[in-house]
């Protein structure tokens, strides 16, 4: 039994509140520039990784054998970050299609893919909507 004047929280209300809190987190990222200036680490940028699209649901005589590929994307991120917070899906697709072309020819093979991971804040993406996912927090 509960004493006078300790109350929990619902469900429901811990999972409002953490997505509150996430999501003031991401603008806080955001309005502060850190999030860029940690993506493009002094010029160098970060490593991404490239999770090609689930094909199990492709007939197997049109399925492409696939790998996860690494790009080092540079120079891109402060525009990409912008294109996030502002949920400008035409200009992420543009920005994807600068950082794929680096894969030469198997360009369009990673234009539609099921994820990515970015080495240096997993958690961050994972939380955004929409944007990549990836798994960890």
């Amino acid at each position: 039994m509960r004493s006078k004047g300790q109350v929990s929280p619902t469900r429901a209300s811990r999972e409002r509140i953490d997505a509150a809190y996430w999501h003031r987190r991401r603008e806080n990222l955001i309005r502060s520039g850190w999030l860029v200036k940690h993506l493009d680490n002094k010029g160098r940028g970060r490593r991404m990784e490239i999770y090609p699209v689930d094909q199990t649901r492709v007939e197997v005589k049109y399925r492409r054998d696939l790998s996860t590929r690494t790009v080092t994307v540079r120079y891109v991120w402060g525009d990409l970050v912008d294109a996030w917070a502002t949920r400008d899906a035409h200009l992420v697709d543009e920005i994807w299609d600068d950082v794929i072309s680096d894969l030469d020819s198997d360009y369009n093979a990673y234009a539609y893919v099921s994820a990515v991971g970015i080495n240096a804040c997993r958690w961050l993406w994972n939380r955004a909507t929409p944007g990549p996912t990836a798994t960890g927090r």
